[in-house]
């Protein structure tokens, strides 16, 4: 029997066409749903990243859940929960004036990663979104934010009053993501006011002499870069940027209302992000007030209560100050952290590390506040609804930054997206 035969080019193509149409179902039931929806946006130009080093305890901050004791080995929140301005939402009694304002701020209750071991590691993976790599230095947010939304004009993009380290570092984005660290909350960035003993005369002959390397460097290329960087420099030394770092033509009033060390900080962060920057991470580097900061083992538990009510008084303050110079759905405000704690005690009455459920906070940015996102369990320690993985929290800041968070950086030749596949928490923009 002979079968009838076809030309090469023609059974190619007829096979082709049923391969094709055997596999159109499969390929439209795993195409993912939310592939056509567009990616949300906010209203943010700015951002002020709180970040508590150490790891804040979820449930004795904003997942509080039934009482425990240390004592008696019961495990359970340290403090008692209070209501908040938003029905059904609740938080600890030392959030009483951030509870005043949750209606302007989003909690997210169930974020989770795999780093709960060593607190640099977990450090890296929350303000980067990835592992350390041996191959790849990845960006920082504050870096991302910085290389992605336009520079202030004669203000650097992204300053840091904390930790400088590698979870902060611009990685392969290179040095016009970086940051400038802030060391002196009054006096500004070291080594930009002028030394007293420089006198008047000699200020004016170095100004004379970056005049002579402007002129040179118009008639020469390679002088340029020189001229433009020490252009720069005499631009964040010269007094407009300065002055931002005296807080007295603030009032009494205001400064008091923002608390301490950690307040103060934020009050300039503030006063940066209006000036223009776009990026401003405020560390709470404030061990002395209980001993360990907010990574409470053993004692540090005990006086836990003075870094909530530092926290409390700076949040809660930024948020209205943000609001009466009309500046808040164009700042976002995060509150960062490492890992949470369990609910269980430790030997010394204190608490271990947990990365498998521990909260978040937003704050702005035309997010919708009044939100608590994501549920955990009766003690806080599993998420039972909405796990939200860090790259998920980042491209959330991303997209209320205006930033897509799936666009691809290069490393050299290698692409790199901005997250490591994170999907916005749409259920938090308006």
């Amino acid at each position: 029997m002979s079968f009838p035969t076809l030309p090469r080019r023609a059974f190619l193509g007829s096979t082709l066409a049923t391969g094709v149409a055997a596999a159109a179902p499969r390929m439209l039931l795993s195409a993912p749903q939310s592939a056509a929806l567009p990616i949300p946006r906010g209203t943010a130009e700015h951002c002020i990243y709180f970040w508590l080093g150490g790891g804040m305890a979820q449930i004795d901050t904003f997942d509080p859940k039934r009482r425990g004791d240390p004592k008696k080995k019961l495990p359970g929140c340290y403090y008692d929960k209070i209501p908040t301005n938003v029905p059904g939402i609740e938080v600890t009694e030392h959030l009483r004036r951030t509870a005043e304002v949750m209606d302007r701020v989003a909690v997210v209750r169930s974020v989770t990663h795999p780093q709960s071991g060593e607190h640099g590691t977990a450090t890296h993976f929350v303000h980067t979104g990835r592992r350390p790599s041996e191959t790849i230095r990845y960006p920082s947010i504050g870096s991302i934010v910085a290389h992605e939304l336009p520079p202030p004009d004669g203000l650097p993009s992204y300053i840091l009053m904390g930790y400088p380290n590698a979870s902060r570092d611009p990685g392969f984005l290179g040095p016009k993501a970086g940051y400038l660290h802030v060391a002196d909350l009054h006096a500004g960035p070291s080594g930009f006011a002028p030394p007293a003993d420089i006198s008047a005369s000699r200020q004016s002959r170095r100004k004379r002499l970056l005049d002579e390397l402007r002129r040179r460097s118009d008639k020469d290329p390679t002088l340029r870069p020189q001229a433009e960087t020490l252009d720069q420099f005499q631009k964040l030394a010269g007094p407009e940027f300065l002055s931002l770092f005296d807080m007295q033509d603030e009032s009494s009033t205001l400064r008091e209302a923002y608390g301490g060390a950690f307040g103060q900080r934020c009050l300039l962060a503030r006063r940066l992000v209006q000036a223009g920057v776009r990026f401003v991470e405020v560390s709470f580097h404030l061990n002395f007030l209980n001993g360990t900061g907010w990574d409470t083992h053993n004692n540090g538990q005990l006086s836990q209560h003075l870094l909530i009510q530092e926290l409390d008084a700076a949040f809660s303050s930024l948020i209205k100050d943000l609001e009466q110079h009309g500046l808040l759905e164009k700042v976002l405000i995060v509150i960062g952290t490492e890992f949470g704690r369990p609910p269980e005690f430790d030997g010394g009455g204190g608490r271990g590390h947990q990365s498998k459920g521990f909260s978040l906070v937003l704050a702005g940015g035309g997010l919708r506040g009044g939100q608590a996102y994501g549920e955990t369990d009766e003690l806080s320690k599993k998420i039972i609804s909405n796990p939200v993985s860090i790259p998920d929290f980042l491209a959330t800041v991303c997209c209320a930054l205006k930033i897509d968070p799936a666009k691809e950086l290069r490393d050299g030749g290698r692409p790199v997206p901005i997250t490591d596949g994170g999907k916005p928490i749409r259920k938090l923009f308006a």
